[in-house]
């Protein structure tokens, strides 16, 4: 079987297979490794490039466009092999990048997944946003990274050269162990895009895993690839993703409380929103809170069952305060000035 599949789910994204897939094929000649290429019905002449110049990669294409979470799952059900890598098509990886990442998982099977340093592609000294040095998420359910609280982006100084357990590992570039990706029923087709990984990591920690990051491996991305960071159906995405994800995996003392803390604070948002006159950014939270309490009876039989799964459901990477009081509040703008409880 093979050791290791570096799939990279592509749609409309010849620009980048491009500029990043001859630098891919560089570092990653390794004959238990395979590059992959699943196309989830790309409109742009991906597949005429890849045919011409990358024959001997192998190709899987879709029907259609199944989003981020379907894409994969469809993908990687035609995989064999002992590692996943799912690989964002926007990201230059560096010299040696996979190597440490494989050692790693041989040498702990409780690792279910793990990520590597993601720096930023225009800016080689900061970290990237999505991912950084690795994902933590706080009591309300709100993401943030080492090296990314919020909007502010630390500039990578060594300060997180230290491998350690995290709470989600990014998707831009998240190595998983194929056979627990599989127990997981992998990523959730409901999520579409954005905040899935950090579900699928939430449902592998509860299931006792481990989720680790790894600095020894540096890759450098580039950022809203395929929707960008103004798009409001990116933003409709998140806070609809981000209210999925706490009703299906919070434990049952604390899924009304924060949720009904969540609703109070999306209300805020969308009220801020307003105010600015932002009336696309105000429709989509808006649409997002509808879609959700129009989806609770399907996330209630999610929850029902994740619930019989679940070993492990207190985890010392969530935060147990609140990420955005102490931003605004208490000027706590770097990871390392939270005080997280051992």
């Amino acid at each position: 079987m093979l050791k290791t599949a570096v799939v990279i789910l592509n749609w409309n994204g010849k620009k980048y297979l491009e500029q990043f897939l001859p630098v891919l094929i560089k570092h990653t000649s390794n004959p238990e490794t395979e590059i992959i290429i699943a196309d989830n019905a790309s409109k742009d002449d991906s597949i005429d490039f890849l045919n011409k110049n990358y024959p001997e990669l192998r190709q899987i294409i879709l029907d259609n466009n199944y989003g981020y979470t379907g894409g994969y799952n469809k993908a990687l059900d035609q995989i064999e092999a002992e590692y996943f890598v799912l690989l964002n098509s926007d990201i230059e990886v560096s010299e040696n990048w996979l190597t440490p990442m494989v050692t790693l998982m041989d040498s702990d099977h409780t690792i279910a997944a793990c990520q590597p340093k993601i720096k930023s592609y225009y800016n080689k000294d900061s970290f990237e946003y999505a991912g950084a040095a690795g994902g933590f998420i706080d009591k309300y359910g709100y993401p943030f990274c080492r090296g990314r609280v919020l909007d502010v982006i630390e500039e990578d100084k060594g300060q997180y050269d230290d491998a350690c357990d995290i709470f989600w590992a990014t998707g831009a570039s998240l190595f998983i162990r194929a056979e627990v990706y599989k127990k997981a029923n992998g990523l959730d087709d409901d999520f579409f895009a954005h905040m899935e990984e950090i579900d699928l990591c939430w449902r592998l920690k509860n299931m006792g895993y481990r989720i680790v990051y790894n600095p020894e491996s540096v890759i450098y991305h580039v950022g809203g690839g395929t929707l960008p960071n103004n798009s409001p159906f990116k933003l409709y995405l998140n806070y609809r993703n981000n209210l999925f994800l706490l009703y299906k995996n919070l434990p049952k003392g604390k899924l009304f409380p924060v949720l009904f803390s969540r609703i109070i604070l999306d209300g805020l948002s969308a009220i801020i929103f307003l105010l600015k006159f932002s009336f696309s950014s105000f429709n989509a939270v808006s649409k997002a809170h509808i879609h959700f309490y129009k989806s609770i009876r399907t996330l209630s039989k999610k929850r029902k069952k994740l619930l019989m799964n679940i070993t492990v459901n207190n985890h010392k990477e969530i935060y147990s305060r609140s990420i955005v009081i102490d931003y605004f509040l208490k000027k706590k703008q770097s990871f390392n000035d939270l005080e997280f409880k051992n």
